[in-house]
């Protein structure tokens, strides 16, 4: 075994014959320590030592990365270990381990929130509505680009941008109820829209193992924030009977004949707006006079389909898949006909909703003598009763005769005319 003093020259101008597997030089100092080179040409710094009446070897690494004195410092904590009566391998082992798990913990106390919520989006997509997942990335969404539609503006930041670039170790109640409270000042609505998203994701993240322990499940609940938020209004608006006629008139008088179907096939079917906005052709039976609808609820429900409703809908252009086709749209369908809907009520002096005309289905379903049933099934709305759930089966037939009667009180108050393939209904209004 040849022994030397180690110096710099002498570790680098040692080889190893091509005949051998590898060769050994050993320190005089550090009689543990050794540097190992393959014919490769390849050195580095070992250390070997007796545990247990057996030969222990070790790498401590390359000379490139360790000089002499650490190398020999090192060698002689390895040859403490066994003075110590502790295996060096495990130790060695046990430090590794510690330092991955450290650097681990220490990657995982940096995500960024914005990192967990694409994994999030990404996962929860495919059991979620196309309105639900448009929404969750509309409420985080950074902002400062282009608008299409006003040239020369720049898109607003959700409300959850602000978060989004934070380590999420950082998302403490006391961040997240000052950022409540500054948000609700500026859009209340989407305020408390995005809390309740992020309350949703701190449940799965705490569920998930990539961010157990580094999220606080409760960050986004208790009474602070809870107050910070408030409480949205109760939304009561709906068009009264006799509002029915100016609406009718402004609404049919749009420009654009698929807004304006759509916005009077809202009322007339009490239909949740994107169900109605998403049907294709595909959906519509004009044999059978029956519409399916992408139920929020359920996964479908099958409507009648009314005479007036039949008429309108046979007038549309077929440009694609969808029946409430946009040509400007980059999905090809009507998305956003909340303008045309604000410049109508606007002209008539109302102020109302698109949920507002699924509130005054309901509402002017009232005047006249219709099961609640009947109405809560074609709106989609759970059963609220045990004979509902259980006992009470309308078919399609059954539903159309009282849809066709409310479909045409409706527009005998607003004024328009009957289709000639509308059935003949008796009408009687409840006082």
């Amino acid at each position: 075994m040849a022994r030397v003093s180690f110096t710099f020259k002498r570790i680098q101008d040692f080889s190893c014959p091509h005949d051998k597997p590898q060769s050994f030089l050993w320190d005089t100092t550090v009689t543990q320590l050794g540097v190992r080179v393959t014919p490769a040409g390849k050195p580095a710094f070992i250390f070997q030592g007796r545990y247990l009446g057996k030969t222990v070897r070790l790498t401590i690494g390359s000379p490139d990365s360790w000089n002499i004195a650490e190398a020999q410092t090192r060698a002689r904590e390895l040859q403490r270990y066994i003075d110590e009566g502790r295996d060096p391998r495990i130790v060695v082992a046990e430090a590794s381990q510690a330092d991955k798990d450290s650097r681990i913990e220490q990657e995982r106390s940096t995500v960024l929130l914005i990192h967990a919520w694409s994994e999030y989006l990404k996962e929860r997509k495919p059991y979620w509505g196309e309105k639900n997942y448009s929404d969750h990335l509309l409420m985080a969404h950074e902002g400062g680009r282009a608008r299409k539609r006003m040239p020369g503006t720049l898109t607003v930041a959700g409300p959850l941008a602000i978060l989004m670039k934070r380590p999420m170790t950082e998302l403490t109640s006391e961040v997240i109820e000052l950022w409540i409270v500054k948000e609700n000042k500026r859009r209340p609505a989407s305020a408390r829209l995005s809390l309740r998203m992020l309350k949703a994701f701190l449940n799965w993240a705490s569920q998930d193992q990539r961010y157990t322990g580094i999220v606080n499940l409760m960050a986004a609940s208790g009474k602070r924030i809870k107050e910070a938020a408030g409480r949205p209004k109760t939304k009561s608006d709906y068009l009264q009977k006799e509002q029915l006629e100016e609406w009718f008139a402004k609404v049919v008088a749009l420009p654009n004949p698929v807004v304006s179907a759509y916005l009077q096939i809202l009322l007339l079917t009490g239909a949740r707006r994107e169900e109605l906005a998403r049907i294709r052709w595909e959906d519509i039976n004009f044999r059978w006079k029956s519409l399916t609808l992408n139920d929020k609820v359920e996964d479908n429900r099958v409507i009648p389909m009314t005479s007036y409703v039949s008429q309108l809908l046979q007038a549309l252009p077929r440009r694609n898949q969808w029946v409430f086709s946009s040509p400007n749209s980059s999905t090809g369908r009507l998305i956003e006909p909340t303008k045309s809907h604000r410049s109508v009520c606007k002209a008539a002096g109302l102020e109302l909703t698109l949920h507002g005309l699924r509130r005054s289905f309901k509402s002017l379903s009232e005047w006249l003598e219709i099961p609640v049933g009947v109405i809560a099934q074609i709106m989609g709305h759970k059963p609220s009763a045990t004979a509902e759930k259980h006992y009470t089966i309308r078919p399609l037939d059954l539903l159309r005769v009282h849809h066709e009667k409310f479909e045409g009180w409706i527009l005998q108050q607003a004024g328009i005319e009957q289709p000639k393939s509308a059935a003949k209904t008796e009408l009687k209004v409840v006082a």
